[in-house]
């Protein structure tokens, strides 16, 4: 299993054994580059075993507060040791204290017990296979396809919500014999009876400060900005940062060149797309003038796009229609020549209000409140007639989703403003899971489990358990690591994340304008043509490519062939998307997106198994 997931930690793999345990790593030299810092590590009278990945970001401000150093002995400067430490002085609710990207299993042995540990958002991946006699967990979902006891059977219940929501949610998986450990959840195991607990330690909550100036609240956010930022630069491995040219990466850059000075250089890679209206290189080149980077551009045409296509998904392990995916598994395959870490701007938008989905539930609250029904429906007519547009959130796209999702409830819309395929297309295409649970109630049902009242509210803590751990942090995770990049989000921080979340509403979205509290912190320490633009988000021009370069790749796998054999998916389901995209009655581009991504998988984990040949590691680094 630890060989498997050797391009997670190619520097350095070892086990701990015990009669009832085992503990294995495969570490990525980042903090600490000495044997001192190897995994698992075990405390010094050997009671405390830790099987670890990722980087809590404030392990030096939990030293200080605590007065570890003081207290006991270290033999490494590693955030690792600092865990083990802190165990020792608060029991495991010392989870509770931690901010950062980590996922972790601790064993005690004087107590007999096991805590398997995932980060407040999910940042880092961390999956379970139980069975009768064994609890298994892994970062990767291929380690488990090692064992004697993994059934290949498919959860069609992940894939049904897959196929609109473009990512698989929740603990579902591709395989109905592993789940996914959800972010803020803990396991706990006792060895001595083999009774386990599932915990939650950690749930986003909205109360809003209605003390607090406007004035206090910008600033105060603007230090949140910059601590953060501040503690995901500590690296003793080379490190870099990702510049879309939006808001988020801009201003991450901006703090960042604030923290470490003018002087020291810092690499950043941005990913440079042909399509007119999905290329943001303009945006890019004013940050890299204003930040002084070492600029590195990828650029990504669909030739690039087939060349990794199957490769990419033999690291993801699970299906992910995500239009990002491939993009930054090229800036990362790029960025491993000069560095071992790279900060994201990745989980802006969720912690401070800034998707368009936001701003349509504004709009659609005075439009159902001031429009008539008859207007609404001739509006919805209109849209409809409108001609397919294939640029980048088209007019005709916008205002079709909206008048479609304006006459549902909250949740409901939500979800469908975001849809993949129809839920028409979806019970053609997958008539094996016709009668399961509608996704939009799906998601329904988590909004109304909140118990805060504010509708933009319940839509953000939406967004951030599922949108933000099922979605975003795969592509972000697995894509970066295939490489051997750790991955950090100065934005999806415990502190700051606390911090906007006593942010009232109307100074997170305010009017028409997202993300409002953020840019009047970052006011002056960013140039005005990035804080006026409006969000784009890193996609692929896929609808265009179908037409052109990727059309032999679909046609190879739309076939009776390669979609029968799955067994849950119909040829006549798949084949009325593809021939109507090819007529241009209708851009069904990321609905064919997410077809051919299932296709690929079922043959790389399924029906041929050749997901190994894919992966490689990057060689060692040396122990200093």
């Amino acid at each position: 299993m630890v060989q498997r997931v050797r391009h997670r930690g190619p520097d350095q793999q070892s086990l701990v054994e015990d009669r009832r345990c085992i503990l294995g790593n495969a570490r990525l030299r980042v903090v600490d580059l000495s044997s001192a810092a190897d995994l698992p590590l075990t405390s010094a009278d050997g009671r405390i075993s830790i099987a670890y990945n990722g980087e809590v970001t404030n392990f030096r401000d939990l030293e200080e507060q605590y007065r570890l150093r003081e207290k006991y002995e270290f033999k490494s400067s590693s955030d690792t040791e600092t865990l083990l430490h802190l165990y020792e002085e608060l029991g495991i609710d010392f989870c509770r204290e931690l901010t950062g990207m980590f996922a972790f299993a601790l064993h005690d042995r004087r107590e007999e017990k096991v805590w398997i540990v995932r980060d407040q958002f999910g940042n880092r991946p961390l999956f379970l296979m139980r069975t009768p006699r064994r609890i298994y967990f892994a970062s990767e979902i291929k380690a488990f396809l090692e064992l004697p006891e993994f059934r290949a059977d498919i959860d069609l219940e992940g894939l049904f919500h897959y196929f609109t929501l473009a990512y698989i949610p929740g603990r579902h998986t591709p395989f109905e014999c592993v789940e996914e450990l959800q972010g803020g959840e803990r396991l706990q195991i006792d060895l001595s009876t083999g009774r386990t607990e599932d915990q939650r330690y950690y749930r986003v909550h909205f109360e809003a400060d209605r003390q607090s100036s406007f004035e206090e609240l910008r600033d105060g956010l603007y230090e949140q900005m910059l601590d953060s930022v501040r503690r995901n630069l500590i690296a003793d491995a080379p490190l870099g940062l990702t510049l879309s040219g939006g808001f988020d990466t801009s201003s991450i850059l901006a703090l960042a060149r604030e923290c470490i000075g003018p002087q020291r250089d810092l690499h950043s890679y941005s990913v440079v797309m042909g399509e007119k209206s999905f290329n943001e290189a303009r945006w890019q080149q004013i940050m890299v003038e204003f930040a002084n980077t070492i600029h590195h551009e990828i650029h990504v045409g669909p030739r690039d796009v087939m060349e990794v296509l199957v490769e990419h998904m033999a690291y993801l392990d699970e299906p992910s229609a995500n239009g990002a995916a491939i993009p930054s598994y090229l800036l990362a395959r790029e960025a491993t020549k000069d560095v071992t870490v790279l900060l994201s701007g990745e989980g802006g938008d969720e912690t401070f209000t800034a998707y368009e989905t936001h701003r349509a539930w504004k709009v659609r609250h005075y439009w159902r409140r001031f429009a008539p029904g008859p207007l609404r429906k001739l509006a919805h007519g209109v849209a409809h007639a409108l001609p397919t547009d294939y640029r980048k959130l088209s007019f005709d796209f916008m205002a079709k989703r909206f008048t479609e999702g304006a006459e549902m409830d909250v949740a409901q819309s939500h979800i469908h403003w975001r849809y993949t395929i129809a839920d028409a297309d979806k019970r053609r295409l997958m008539p094996k899971a016709a009668r399961m649970i509608d996704t939009g109630d799906w998601a329904a049902k988590i909004y109304d489990s909140y118990p805060f009242t504010d509708e933009l509210d319940r839509i953000c803590a939406l967004d951030a358990e599922t949108y933000l751990i099922g979605d975003l942090m795969v592509k972000n995770d697995r894509t970066f690591m295939a490489h051997s990049i750790e991955a950090r989000f100065p934005y999806m921080d415990r502190i700051l994340y606390d911090y906007m979340s006593r942010v009232p509403p109307e100074l997170r979205l305010k009017g028409m304008k997202g993300r409002y509290l953020q840019k009047e912190a970052m006011r002056g320490h960013i140039p005005e043509a990035i804080s006026g633009r409006k969000n784009m988000g890193l996609e692929m021009p896929h609808s265009l490519w179908f037409l052109g370069d990727l059309k032999p790749v679909a046609d190879e796998y739309f076939s009776r062939e390669k979609v029968e054999r799955t067994g849950f998916l119909t040829h006549a389901g798949v084949d009325h998307l593809w021939q109507e995209h090819l007529a241009r009655k209708r851009d069904n581009g990321r609905a064919l997106w997410s077809i051919l991504m299932v296709l690929i998988w079922f043959d790389l984990f399924v029906a041929e198994g050749t997901y190994k040949q894919y992966l490689t590691a990057r060689e060692p680094r040396a122990s200093v």
